[in-house]
């Protein structure tokens, strides 16, 4: 059904790759101010859906909405345009080598030419300091920081323009549980903070649940399911039943290769 009320709208959103369908009629809502997670197997378009919304990729068929505006084939100036309001966390923070944290976490904003230097590592230090790192960080190089701080360093990069809408891409991969938990933590409260849209895609369950006002299952190309984290365990449906338990047998087949 849909939310009058959606930031992010979708609409029989398709998706080809030559004769491989990745996305087959994805509808989904995200409201204003809602944290929303998707999860599912490798390669059944989780990323492919991020990428449409931000326009990286062009949709076969299809609508996507945000604020009731149709995003889909903007030229590059409204896309531009729309894409100031977005801020992503990339799935290995992504950080620049040559430059020191706080350049990192302002890339953005100077890049627009829109604030002094002084004026942005002034940014980057608040940024930092939600996302818990102090000034004893701000001139370092991404090297001198661990796998859990560059996440953090990421986060503050994402917020640092105060998007409206964020995405975050697996944000938990590749940290130990407890470096993770601290991570997710972080995300609810930085999303509470700045009243983002947050849109997450991640296999992780733990994190799912914890980040997630909402969860969405994406398989076979369509959106199959949709809930409340709390009704993820027992949603009566066989395919998440199968992903979350991490169980063999059951109606999804993985495609192996020899």
């Amino acid at each position: 059904m849909s939310d009058p009320a959606a930031k992010i709208r979708l609409r029989g959103v398709k998706k080809a790759f030559g004769q491989k369908v990745v996305l087959d009629g994805v509808d989904l809502d995200v409201g204003v101010g809602e944290s929303l997670v998707i999860i599912g197997g490798s390669g059944t378009g989780k990323s492919v859906t991020i990428k449409c919304i931000q326009g990286l990729l062009t949709p076969d068929e299809g609508t996507i909405e945000i604020d009731g505006e149709n995003v889909v084939g903007l030229n590059e100036t409204s896309r531009e345009r729309v894409n100031h309001q977005i801020g992503m966390l990339f799935q290995a923070a992504a950080l620049f080598d040559s430059l020191p944290v706080w350049e990192n976490v302002a890339f953005g904003l100077l890049a627009d030419n829109t604030i002094s230097r002084r004026d942005a590592r002034d940014v980057a230090a608040e940024k930092l300091s939600l996302v818990g790192l102090g000034t004893n960080v701000i001139d370092l190089s991404p090297a001198d920081l661990s796998g859990g701080m560059q996440k953090r360093v990421g986060l503050a990069r994402a917020i640092a323009a105060d998007p409206e809408i964020i995405f975050f891409d697996e944000p938990t991969t590749g940290l130990d549980p407890i470096t993770a938990d601290v991570i997710n933590n972080l995300i609810v409260a930085v999303n509470q903070k700045i009243g983002a849209t947050a849109m997450t895609i991640t296999h992780d369950m733990q994190s799912a649940k914890k980040i997630g006002d909402r969860i969405a299952m994406l398989y076979g190309g369509k959106i199959i399911w949709v809930g409340p984290p709390e009704e993820v365990d027992n949603s009566g449906n066989p395919y998440l039943d199968q992903f979350i338990n991490g169980r063999t047998d059951g109606p999804i087949k993985m495609a192996l290769r020899a």
